[in-house]
């Protein structure tokens, strides 16, 4: 499977203009998204690239900016070569875990050791949104409980949550390239009882309830599959969800709480926000 790399110069290249529009072009279909000195490169599968609502994200953005954009085909197995060496560097959360590739040397020690090699797949902990909900899992004690990720992407969240305890544990994602980049990872990091499933939220059985619930995805898909999410929940289970910004918040918790869980807070990194729910 290829994929489209599309460099975007923006002007002003301010984060809240680049923020806005990864998460705008998320909407459409982009999967990762790297910062460079003069705005950001965005890859999308070939098969979901569309110029034209490229071009339209661009027309109607929110704010008063300029773009001007460059496109490459790139073939799958380039990217982790490229990925690594340029781009995907180890990181430490809360100076508990550290997620790093299997090239990488003289990896900091933390508690929690993670190997991830990304491939395409969103969800190494560079990005705000994994790096905060990664944060809200370091703090939860979730030894034997059972926990869903969805848009599980790298499965980082899920080899954490195994690593802490968690059982059983299930990944999802509707991305052919994250369920296969998962499945590796979670061989990587020899942990077990991790189930990954290739789909969306129509593959959630709701019957089967989780005590822990973590979706990042975007708003979007958020607010369309929520019900799906909270469905599988029992009473005390939680529910945390990042992918959106803070202005996004109401929306996100009116549409929660026609479901019966109740909000309870959020935590912000830049102009990204996780926000936490309970089934009281």
């Amino acid at each position: 499977m290829n994929y489209i790399e599309v460099k975007i110069q923006v002007l002003p290249n301010l984060d809240y203009v680049t923020d806005v529009l990864s998460s705008l072009l998320g909407d459409i279909g982009y999967e990762s998204f790297e910062t460079v000195e003069k705005g950001i490169i965005a890859y999308v599968q070939e098969s979901a690239f569309d110029e034209v609502k490229l071009k339209s994200v661009f027309d109607s953005f929110p704010y008063e900016a300029t773009f001007d954009y460059a496109i490459e085909s790139i073939e799958d197995q380039n990217w982790n070569q490229e990925w690594e060496k340029h781009y995907f560097q180890p990181i430490v959360i809360s100076d508990k875990c550290v997620i790093h590739s299997t090239h990488h040397t003289n990896v900091p020690k933390a508690e929690f050791d993670i190997l991830i090699d990304p491939k395409m797949a969103f969800g190494t902990g560079h990005h705000e949104t994994t790096f905060l909900m990664v944060s809200y899992l370091l703090e939860e004690d979730v030894r034997g409980k059972s926990l869903l990720d969805m848009g599980c992407g790298t499965a980082v969240l899920a080899i954490l949550a195994s690593m802490k305890g968690a059982s059983p544990v299930l990944g999802i994602d509707i991305d052919e390239w994250a369920y296969n980049n998962a499945l590796e990872n979670i061989s990587l990091n020899h942990v077990e009882e991790i189930e990954i499933k290739l789909g969306g939220a129509e593959v959630i059985d709701p019957s089967n309830k989780f005590d822990v619930v973590m979706a990042n995805i975007n708003r979007n898909i958020l607010l369309n599959d929520m019900h799906a999410y909270i469905a599988c929940m029992k009473r005390g289970s939680l529910l945390f969800m990042s992918g959106f910004y803070e202005e996004d918040i109401p929306l996100i918790r009116l549409e929660a709480e026609k479901y019966g869980v109740t909000y309870i807070s959020f935590t912000k990194k830049n102009q990204w926000v996780g926000v936490r729910f309970e089934m009281k």
